[in-house]
């Protein structure tokens, strides 16, 4: 097995939009201490914007990542005392950039109480007015919420993301179709599934689309999903799609190119090791995932 150290977890999704080219913030909360300052030039490098960044003397979220054989990933946190352990809902910004869309992960935030109220706060603030995607990435070992999840965020946002493992822990049992048709009446316009070498599947306004895996010489999944999202907000964008109103207009042949684009840019990041997606230039016409 492999082991290595990675920090926070929004980072990766924000480098990852700014390397595709959106012009992307992040809001969290950034240590002031060694790895906080790597953090900081990696995300500046990435061109990512940190105006929102709260500045913090708490230490670094740190989580231990062990690849087995197959490349997958299993993960050990450091949460108490750190960054993501002291959030407050007055960290709040006040106000968001006209016309930006929200993202939020749920990994940390559904086991951390302070920082799953302040995520709350900030969902129920900009519901209405703004796209809100959500990719809920839950850490069940250490007591993810559900009922936060299913009650209070879902019903709030306008896209939303999620494995096909995770989907399993917080709908076990179900079929995926099944819950993507619920989850979708709930509030969402577009319900994506991704299920690695099975592809991914999507339920959106015009119905159900489900495209193959793209091949890959697979070294590491660490990063993926966070790539596929990137990939996803990208190509939403580029495709002027990224709007309240374009989500509920959206059409099969759209969903298809969209969630196609997200596929490569995952695809590209399990090539490599250690969470290193691509950069906008990487996925030029005629880039190969097995290349």
């Amino acid at each position: 097995m492999a082991r290595y150290f990675k920090f926070h977890t929004l980072d990766d999704l924000a480098a990852e939009c700014g390397r595709l080219g959106l012009d992307v913030r992040l809001f969290t909360r950034l240590s002031t201490d060694h790895f906080g300052q790597l953090i900081r030039r990696h995300l500046v490098e990435s061109h990512v914007g940190l105006s929102l960044a709260v500045a913090t003397r708490d230490r670094t979220t740190v989580a231990m990542v062990t690849l087995s054989q197959d490349g997958s990933a299993a993960y050990t946190f450091g949460i108490e005392g750190g960054a993501d352990d002291g959030w407050r809902a007055d960290q709040l910004p006040q106000g968001l950039p006209d016309g930006a869309a929200l993202h939020v992960s749920g990994a940390l935030a559904l086991s951390v109480k302070s920082m799953g109220s302040a995520i709350g706060a900030l969902l129920a603030r900009e519901y209405g007015r703004r796209v809100i995607t959500l990719d809920p990435n839950p850490r069940p070992a250490l007591g993810a919420d559900r009922t936060v999840l299913l009650e209070q965020w879902l019903p709030r946002a306008d896209v939303v993301k999620v494995s096909e493992e995770d989907l399993e822990w917080i709908c076990p049992g179900e079929m995926v179709s099944e819950v993507a048709h619920r989850w979708r009446a709930a509030g969402p316009a577009l319900v994506v599934v991704t299920r690695g070498a099975d592809g991914v599947y999507a339920l959106g306004p015009a119905g159900e689309v489900d495209l193959p895996a793209v091949p890959v010489d697979l070294v590491d999944t660490v990063g993926a999903g966070d790539a596929f999202m990137a990939g996803l907000l990208a190509a939403l964008t580029e495709a002027g799609l990224l709007s309240r109103e374009g989500l509920r207009g959206l059409r099969t042949e759209d969903l298809n190119t969209v969630l196609a684009y997200a596929q490569r840019v995952a695809a590209f990041t399990c090539t490599r090791l250690g969470a290193d997606p691509p950069w906008r230039a990487d996925l030029l016409p005629g880039f190969e995932a097995s290349a």
